[in-house]
């Protein structure tokens, strides 16, 4: 974990400069860190795409989409100025020819900006082409550092890697594999937008800058923890990628694990990338193995329907646009997983994701156990067990959960919240995702990025429910659009005597 720095000197280019991840997040990304005064005169952006683009045509429509995807009025100084540095070269991500001509763009860029020869290679691509393109990238001699003759100056290359990485385990170790042959471990970057967000970094902060809480983080305060992922939208328009994901492979395998594991890892000797991940996939690897004869007790799959959604009727998931329709893709996935180690023995951890339902929300809720001998028996409320709650979007922040009297006369007990919020206490917006972990890379620091052994874990966990998933799901679809999911979910959890938190 770093406190803020300006960048050093670079050149940041991106595969796949022209679609809507370039668009929507990375260039108003890098345009704010500019704003900020966070990297320096000496940078520079160069995008790379199949589209043949001048680079004043290239400028026009990064500028376009800061018009659209940026939060404020455009600075038509500020623009000028940033767009300058601004560059592209189109070519096919398969030639060897398209790599040379970036060798020599980025000389020349090194030449007239003073970037030192520092890179960073994002991959904003489709994910068949990850290894191709480090492969081409070793084949022209651009994946390793090159300081300039005479110079002394410690330069850098690294590389940024989308997900999904990978399908399953076995894809994911093949493209860790082809990564390793072209560039070290401490050049990749895998991104996971997620360990970007303000709550989710305030994690670490909460858990071991806070001594009241650090104490009651075990089994035997915590009942259980519930993480839920929602969204009310369906698959935007993207039916063809969701036929090959689903909800276990697009949010959980990666999203959600990041977000169990800062939750479930022990206090790190220090706040060192190394350090925090160690102990994150510490407590990943400890999550026991479902068995596969048993999958249904332990994970719940859904799909939408047609239905209403924030008073909108919606289709079904088989009448979106790519789709299959007769699709067992799963739009939903409940899990309930354990971690054999002393902190979590016999604590549960459900876990949820599903597209189309009732709310927008992304929380984090420990429940504590009910209180050992109950002395209130005469008040005409029951006792709700306390619990913590963490918000990751939208609303960002924190709340607790506890009992305390009405007033009057009459002995009524109430649960009431104590609660946090970002925007309120500290008057500013937080920085979006992508700002803080383009900066990370430039500085160095991987504490926010997924490492190769975390990755392949969380792949190692689902690949037992994948397996039973292959076969068709008779009931799909299971869930109206605008519920909270299939009725299998809530039997998931109210098998334990537990439910669901209502949001």
């Amino acid at each position: 974990m770093r406190l803020e720095a300006t960048a050093p000197p670079c050149v940041v280019v991106i595969f796949g400069a022209t679609g809507d991840l370039t668009r929507r997040k990375l260039l108003p990304a890098l345009y704010r860190l500019a704003q900020q005064q966070l990297i320096p005169n000496e940078f520079a952006i160069l995008g790379t795409s199949r589209q043949p683009l001048s680079d004043d045509e290239f400028r026009s429509l990064m500028k376009a989409a800061l018009q659209e995807f940026g939060d404020d009025a455009l600075d038509e100084s500020a623009w000028e100025s940033f767009a300058k540095r601004i560059f592209y070269i189109d070519g096919d991500l398969n030639d060897a020819e398209l790599y040379q001509k970036l060798k020599t763009k980025l000389e020349e860029i090194d030449n007239e900006f003073d970037t030192q020869g520092n890179r960073i290679f994002y991959l904003a691509t489709a994910p068949d082409y990850f290894g191709v393109i480090a492969k081409q990238l070793g084949a022209a001699g651009i994946a390793r550092p090159k300081a300039k003759p005479g110079t002394k100056k410690k330069v850098w290359t690294r590389i940024i890697v989308e997900k999904p990485f990978g399908r399953d385990l076995e894809s994911a170790r093949a493209l860790n594999k082809t990564l390793a042959a072209v560039f070290d471990e401490s050049q990749i970057y895998r991104i996971d937008h997620y360990l970007g967000k303000e709550t989710v970094q305030n994690l670490l902060v909460f858990r071991f800058a806070n001594s009241i809480f650090e104490p009651l983080w075990n089994r035997q305060y915590i009942d259980h923890i519930q993480i839920t992922n929602a969204e009310t939208i369906g698959v935007e328009g993207r039916g063809a990628y969701y036929e090959k994901a689903g909800a276990l492979r697009d949010m959980i395998q990666n999203h959600v694990f990041q977000v169990t594991s800062l939750i479930a890892m022990e206090p790190p000797a220090s706040l060192s990338a190394n350090g925090v991940r160690d102990e994150k996939i510490k407590a990943l690897q400890s999550v026991r193995p479902l068995p596969a004869d048993r999958i249904d007790e332990f994970a719940v799959r859904g799909q939408y329907g047609p239905g209403i959604v924030l008073g909108d009727t919606v289709p079904g998931y088989r009448q979106e646009p790519g789709v299959d329709p007769n699709s067992s893709t799963e739009t939903f996935a409940a899990l309930k997983l354990y971690l054999d180690n002393w902190r979590w023995s016999g604590v549960p951890f459900y876990i949820r994701s599903g597209k189309r339902l009732q709310k927008h929300i992304t929380e984090i809720a420990i429940q504590f156990k009910e209180v050992p001998h109950r002395l209130f028996t005469d008040s005409d409320s029951p006792l709700q067990p306390n619990v913590l709650v963490i918000r990751i979007q939208p609303n960002e922040g924190i709340s607790l959960r506890f009992a305390a009297k009405l007033p009057g006369q009459a002995l009524r007990i109430r649960s009431v919240n104590m609660d946090f919020r970002y925007g309120s206490s500290f008057g500013v917006k937080p920085p979006e995702a992508y700002e803080r972990l383009l900066l990370d890379c430039m500085l160095g620091d991987s504490t926010l990025y997924a490492r190769r052994d975390m990755v392949e874990r969380g792949w190692e966990i689902v690949t037992p429910i994948l397996e039973a998933w292959k076969k068709p799901a008779p009931d799909f679809p299971n869930y109206e659009a605008g519920s909270w999911g299939p009725r299998a979910a809530f039997e998931l959890i109210e098998r334990d005597g537990r439910e669901w938190r209502k949001l």
